[in-house]
């Protein structure tokens, strides 16, 4: 028997808050794979967006700070499912290969950050070290006949040379994980395009902008519900869908899941353990849209 794949868990903060539903099915879909999520004890925030803005140091040692708490762990690798997170735990890893910055930055800690883990994203081991071919062999409850536009958003995978894993321009990671979970994954020409971000509390017209943009292109390519993979991403589409319609005079009931929680209803997760009630758009229109396509294509093909 394959010893299970184990990491330490980083939720973030959002993930114990506002995107409680990306925490929640992180972990349900997690446990159906066998992968053992390992929480960081004592964990605090990343930084998230300001901190960089005001020091460097500062900003890499409040990441360094859970580094060493992973170390401490004796584990090697922290998993975390927000983009956000995941570019502050890796960039202040790229920035402390400089022994001077490493110094300047363990100054600031308790205990030092030796620099000896790597933080992965949620999509990157399941597609790297978990595989696809096996995670379709789970599926009970294929999304045939559900139209998906997958949204990467733009730190994902930028810069490149920090992130290190998928295309920064063209992402793939999320299409091949839908596409194997059954679903139609329509092709996304905006799938890096920037939603507006934290601009949504100082400058919603921007948002309104930048994601009416992504509603609108998601429409166009005829998705029924976008994916994300960032808890901004999807606050800005989803709690601010009706903003977005009023500033841009558009109409869309598009709803916006995160991508774990389709596959957990493909791995057949009860829908409560998944957090969809805390959606602002239900999707449960679309899916039984999508459900009776399906078995209408199913019918018509034993018909011929």
């Amino acid at each position: 028997m394959s010893q299970a794949l184990t990491y330490a868990y980083y939720p973030g903060c959002s993930g114990l808050g506002t995107s409680r539903e990306y925490d929640l099915s992180t972990r349900a879909v997690c446990e159906a794979l066998g992968i053992v999520l390992a929480d960081v004890p004592d964990w605090s925030c990343c930084g998230s967006t300001p901190a960089h803005t005001v020091d460097h140091v500062l900003s890499a040692a409040l990441a360094a700070r859970n580094l060493a708490k992973v170390e401490a762990m004796g584990r090697d690798t922290v998993v975390t499912p927000c983009p956000s997170c995941l570019t502050n735990l890796r960039t202040a890893s790229h920035r402390m290969a400089d022994d001077s910055f490493r110094e300047r930055t363990n100054a600031l800690l308790d205990a030092p950050c030796q620099n000896a883990v790597t933080a992965k994203s949620v999509l990157q081991i399941v597609v790297e070290d978990y595989g696809i071919e096996r995670l379709s062999r789970k599926v009970v409850r294929p999304l045939a006949g559900l139209r998906v536009a997958a949204y990467y958003g733009c730190i994902m995978n930028r810069p490149p040379e920090v992130m290190a894993f998928d295309d920064h321009e063209n992402p793939m990671a999320m299409d091949d994980i839908l596409s194997a979970l059954g679903a139609d994954v329509r092709p996304f020409p905006l799938k890096v395009e920037c939603c507006g971000a934290s601009y949504g509390v100082a400058r919603r017209d921007i948002v309104a902008r930048l994601s009416g943009r992504l509603l609108d292109a998601a429409a166009d390519v005829g998705a029924d519900m976008v994916v994300a993979a960032c808890p901004l991403c999807q606050m800005n589409l989803d709690l601010r869908q009706e903003q977005i319609n009023s500033a841009n005079r558009t109409s869309h009931r598009m709803p916006v899941l995160y991508y774990t929680q389709l596959m957990g209803l493909a791995l057949g997760i009860p829908e409560e353990r998944l957090g969809l009630d805390k959606l602002c758009v239900s999707p449960r229109k679309v899916l039984r849209a999508a459900a009776g396509r399906a078995e209408a294509a199913k019918a018509q093909g034993s018909g011929a």
